[in-house]
């Protein structure tokens, strides 16, 4: 791929367009279509890419990203049949749309469903996608594309529900914690600024050791857990204020409304 395109100049595709400027496409490859012309005018002016109030770029494209909100989704995906030649990958990160409705308006494209989080704009995204049977062989660049903005991984269209409700929502439950870390940092005499540090790269620390290490978190947890040492105690009261089945909870939370989105 070597050019690619975005409907819908929001937050999330100027995330993106900020992470693969430079890497994987020249700026003057990457083209914006916003209704808004002074949003256009901002892209612009920051990422010197290609912006306009009309999708006029549909042709020239090998990757269309959709970007919109799901209450514009209809319309938007409306606008574009007809319109997007066979060879191009359509993906799109509507929360809540199936590939069956998208290829009900587009049935000759390849099309991918992809949920990244919000991560996306500091390049640590957790991004899930899923590819209809035409976009079977391009399974390789999509993820290559994803991976430049943290992490990628294909599941099955069943999971997208459960991927929304883990890493989805994920970074805003990560949030609470850092929040209740520092505030007990405080407590205990640190300033709200160190508490915060210190909670953040914490928790940046330990997942890096998960994601790294490939080992169980268990068998982590275990290993700087010394017997009667504090680890063991700041444990014991986690456990017994139902924090892991709180977390649990959360997840299945978040799933059960994405399903019902």
């Amino acid at each position: 791929m070597s050019t690619v395109g975005f409907i819908g100049g929001g937050a999330l595709a100027e995330s993106i367009v900020r992470g693969i400027s430079g890497k994987l496409f020249a700026p003057n490859d990457i083209f914006v279509c916003e209704l808004r012309r002074a949003r256009c005018d901002e892209l612009s002016a920051r990422y010197g890419v290609n912006v306009s109030t009309t999708a006029d770029f549909l042709g020239a494209v090998d990757l269309l990203i959709v970007a919109v909100k799901p209450k514009d989704a209809a319309e938007t995906f409306a606008s574009l049949q007809g319109k997007v030649p066979a060879s191009t990958l359509i993906t799109y990160t509507v929360a809540g749309l199936k590939l069956a409705s998208v290829e009900k308006i587009l049935p000759a494209n390849k099309i991918v469903r992809v949920m990244p989080n919000v991560a996306v704009s500091v390049g640590e995204s957790m991004t899930a996608y899923t590819l209809n049977k035409l976009a079977a062989q391009d399974d390789d660049a999509v993820k290559i594309f994803w991976s430049t903005l943290g992490r990628a991984v294909a599941v099955e269209e069943k999971l997208m529900d459960a991927v929304t409700g883990l890493s989805g929502s994920g970074p805003a439950y990560a949030f609470l914690m850092i929040d209740a870390l520092s505030d007990g940092g405080v407590a205990a005499g640190l300033s709200r600024t160190q508490a915060i540090e210190l909670a953040a790269q914490t928790l940046l620390g330990a997942a890096k050791m998960v994601l790294q290490s490939g080992e169980h978190p268990d068998v982590l947890r275990d290993k700087v857990t010394s017997p009667a040492g504090t680890t063991i105690e700041g444990v014991r009261v986690l456990e017994r204020g139902g924090v892991r089945s709180a977390l649990i909870e959360a997840v299945l939370a978040a799933t059960d409304k994405s399903k019902s989105l």
